[in-house]
């Protein structure tokens, strides 16, 4: 049509044009096939894509009771039924509402205009349970308070910073052994997948059993044996909750999914939640109790901005009590995100066709992992687990988005639903618990690039995989891999070492190569322009960038994607498939 072609010339030769390389703007580096309107189609869909975190992110770490005080006493030691604690507990959850928007509203808004990337960020799945469930723990039952734990993913955040500055970040992913990194995604989405079966944060399929590791569940919440937690034989799979979850919110998605519906995580989660919302039905939300009032009452706003009370700057600097716990937490937020940032930003580089095949670089990647590193800090302040790239910034991609464009327009929907906090608050975990099995589907599929043909690196693998969700912790889940990892193939190392290259494994060909980096040096790029003696270092060098629009690929294309083009990229692309 004649307008959309005038619009978008007309926005191609402004700053704004020149500033993105959008095509015909006439910068030395424009992106071909980058066009206004195509940017902001792009960014609108990649919020509807994520736009699911809200509401799941705010679920999942208000089960940790934030700064809440639990005095339940010894009849209810962890305040299940405490009205003052849920009631402090629903306040938390609102003020992540707010958090989780703002958060992912200013990051994916930097991440377009500094680094004029399509990736849109906000705080990442998996992180978020791992936070919640194993740092912090159910209303606080964990090893650390959340305050702490708070200040472990500040500290963190300016760690990554130091780290991409230096361009130290990347090479650390790309050294991480290459089963490990596979084996990391599957484990956290069966961890994720076993979330959304529980009755905290999901559908309430399965509980924790005696006799059993777990048990079929299924039942009404009043009908849980209050000493043992399980459910009546004759009550299981009883509960209308739960069947509307699964069809509702489960396979409705999924067959939207099937026909690619944009927006079918989020439609699935608003069908089971409009469901839920009357207060007569047995299926409510809004039960006649205080907090079922007090929720109500909130939810009746609809349109209102909710001042963030009780989770934001609430870092606790002494540590001094929790030296281990807290390193151990820094240790894996520190090694999940960079596998899941750097192996997201890599893939979705590629996937929009900005990827270097000499250095395996993307441009902006430095200003990249910074913006995510400070987005982290930030996002701590706020009382949000860390933050990372989203991989349903495809979506944005896959309509077309090749600039920062797509991300600044995800970030201002991401603004305007900060105002709409009393419906992200209203949404009930039987309407995102089959979200985070879905999500968990997806990770799994990593597992077929998982090197099984060499046992030394599939045992490893495997290990992780299976240990995340039985122990209910992704870090202990890279522990055991990581340590077995390496000490198999040190043991094959040394002896081969000492007996001359004689007794090695008959199949060692099949072991996935050790990789230190990519081709592109040691030193990052901003770095090797001051070398050089260029006066505007920050600034890429000028070169032309020749990719049609033709050349973006589709989604098939990019499910079929695989390690063989770019082993180093793809590697953490499969990690994260979460998100």
């Amino acid at each position: 049509m004649g307008w959309v072609h005038n619009v978008n010339v007309k926005v191609a030769k402004s700053p704004v044009g020149r500033w993105f390389q959008l095509e015909g703007s006439g910068h030395p580096r424009e992106r071909k096939g980058s066009y206004f309107l195509t940017e902001l189609r792009a960014g609108i869909a990649a919020f509807f894509a994520m736009a699911y975190i809200i509401a799941v992110n705010s679920g999942i770490v208000s089960d940790t009771g934030g700064t809440c005080v639990c005095n339940g006493g010894v009849d209810d030691p962890i305040c299940d039924v405490n009205e003052e604690y849920l009631l402090c507990a629903a306040e938390v959850k609102r003020d992540l509402v707010t958090a989780t928007a703002a958060i992912s509203a200013l990051s994916s808004f930097c991440m377009g205009l500094f680094a004029n990337l399509p990736v849109s960020l906000a705080p990442g799945m998996g992180l978020n349970a791992y936070f919640a469930y194993t740092v912090v723990g159910y209303h606080g039952t964990g090893n650390v308070p959340y305050s702490v734990a708070l200040t472990a993913i500040f500290v963190e955040g300016w760690v990554f910073f130091a780290l991409a500055l230096f361009g130290l970040r990347q090479r650390l992913a790309l050294a991480i052994p290459h089963s490990i990194k596979l084996a990391t995604s599957v484990g956290i989405g069966l961890f994720l997948t076993l979330i959304g079966f529980t009755y905290s944060e999901g559908i309430g399929l399965l509980t924790g059993a005696q006799s059993t590791p777990l048990e079929l569940a299924g039942c009404t919440s009043d009908l849980l044996d209050p000493i043992t937690g399980l459910c009546p034989d004759g009550a299981k799979m009883r509960s209308p909750k739960l069947w509307i979850g699964i069809f509702c919110g489960g396979v409705f998605t999924v067959i939207l999914m099937m026909y690619r519906v944009k927006g079918a995580i989020i439609a699935g989660i608003l069908l089971v939640s409009i469901i839920s919302w009357p207060r007569t039905t047995a299926v409510t939300y809004f039960p006649y109790t205080a907090v079922g009032d007090d929720s109500f009452n909130f939810f009746k706003k609809v349109v209102d901005f909710h001042k963030i009370s009780k989770t934001l700057n609430v870092q606790q600097w002494d540590i001094s009590e929790y030296g281990s716990q807290f390193g151990l937490a820094f240790i894996t937020f520190l090694y999940v995100d960079i596998l899941d940032c750097t192996g997201t930003l890599y893939s979705m580089a590629r996937f929009a066709k900005v990827i270097d095949p000499v250095t395996e670089d993307f441009e902006g990647s430095t200003v990249a992992y910074m913006v995510d590193a400070i987005s982290i800090s930030i996002g701590s302040l706020l009382g949000c687990p860390p933050v990372t790239a989203f991989i349903e910034s495809g979506a944005g991609i896959s309509e077309g988005g090749r600039t920062g464009l797509t991300s600044i327009i995800t970030g201002i929907c991401f603004f305007i639903s900060i105002f709409f906090a009393p419906i992200f608050a209203s949404i009930p975990p039987w309407a995102t618990g089959c979200v985070l099995v879905l999500v968990g589907s997806m990770m799994m599929s990593s597992v077929v690039e998982i090197n099984w043909k060499y046992i030394g690196d599939a045992v490893p693998a495997f290990v992780t995989i299976c240990a995340m969700p039985f122990t209910y912790s992704i870090a202990d889940g890279l522990i055991g891999g990581i340590c077995l990892y390496i000490t198999l193939n040190t043991t094959v190392w040394v002896i081969e070492k000492a007996s001359g290259g004689r007794i090695v494994p008959p199949n060692k060909a099949d072991k996935d190569p050790a990789n230190w980096g990519g081709r592109g040096g040691i030193l990052p790029p901003w770095m090797k322009r001051l070398v050089r003696g260029k006066k505007d270092f920050w600034r890429d060098d000028t070169q032309a960038v020749t990719a049609s629009a033709s050349d973006v690929p589709d989604e098939d294309e990019m499910a079929k994607t695989n390690s063989k083009g770019h082993p180093e990229a793809v590697d953490v692309k499969s990690q994260e498939k979460s998100l």
